[in-house]
């Protein structure tokens, strides 16, 4: 299984300066090709990188922010092979799919095989041509309400991600049991600003879930002030939970053993 990183930043002022890009990331394997929380970009730079979306699966938003599902509609006609066919699986929030916030058409939606609005605690298996995988619904804290986290269950193996979230001590709980756990670090501390995690929220949330190793991602202007790595560096002592911070365009196989290739 690898993990590629079409994008790794986040925030309002990244989303426009794009300092660091916001195409979200896609997981690909024999069973499944996903892409999770397709931002602006995410078709330039997965053709950049050469992950074709006709090859697609499945299309995740986890919410209903641009940074997370500006291009989930063109994703979807990817999936659905430009809109021709009925095809693939689209997974994703309440108002992602609907209401006045809702951010992937009725057109698109349509064109998907299967939609599924996701429901906390639910865990659902999803079968595609190649295989299947299942998918956890972990709850979240932010100011989209119905924004979610998961677990995802593929190939024996448990890819963990918070999405956009405040701290609370249920969270760590929540995603335990991770091989790899993709922990959104918007900021290196509080700002006063709530719904994201800081770097210390971070070490508290590893400590809990205990995953075999955490890629951080998601950053934000002053993240990227800090430095990324050496804020992974200081949460990597902390918790004592392997830590790294993402690259664009950085892989992750997951196997065995996990590895990391830089760009």
């Amino acid at each position: 299984m690898e993990i590629v990183f079409l994008g790794t930043g986040g925030g309002r002022v990244n989303l426009i300066r794009q300092t660091r890009k916001t195409g979200g990331f896609r997981i690909s394997s024999d069973s499944a090709d996903i892409h999770v929380d397709p931002g602006p970009g995410a078709l330039v730079y997965s053709a950049a990188y050469r992950h074709d979306p006709l090859r697609l699966d499945a299309v995740i938003v986890t919410h209903a922010h641009v940074d997370h599902g500006n291009d989930a509609n063109v994703m979807v006609e990817g999936m659905s092979r430009f809109a021709l066919e009925k095809k693939g699986i689209l997974i994703a929030s309440r108002n992602s799919l609907s209401g006045p916030d809702q951010l992937i058409t009725k057109y698109h939606q349509d064109h998907a095989k299967e939609v599924y609005t996701a429901v906390y605690g639910e865990r659902k298996k999803f079968t595609t041509k190649k295989g299947s995988f299942e998918l956890e619904i972990v709850e979240v804290k932010h100011d989209e309400p119905s924004a979610f986290g998961f677990k995802l269950y593929l190939e024996g193996r448990v890819i963990g991600y918070t999405s956009d979230t405040n701290w609370f001590e249920e969270l760590g709980q929540r995603l335990s049991g991770c091989d790899l756990l993709i922990a959104n670090c918007l900021k290196p501390y509080s700002d006063g600003i709530p719904d994201h995690l800081e770097s210390s929220d971070i070490v508290k949330l590893l400590k809990a879930a205990q995953p075999k190793k955490a890629v951080l991602s998601h950053f934000g202007v002053k993240m990227l002030r800090a430095g990324p790595e050496l804020e992974a560096q200081k949460i990597e002592y902390e918790s004592e939970v392997e830590t790294v911070a993402a690259k664009d365009g950085m892989k992750i196989t997951v196997g065995d053993e996990i590895t990391v290739s830089n760009p």
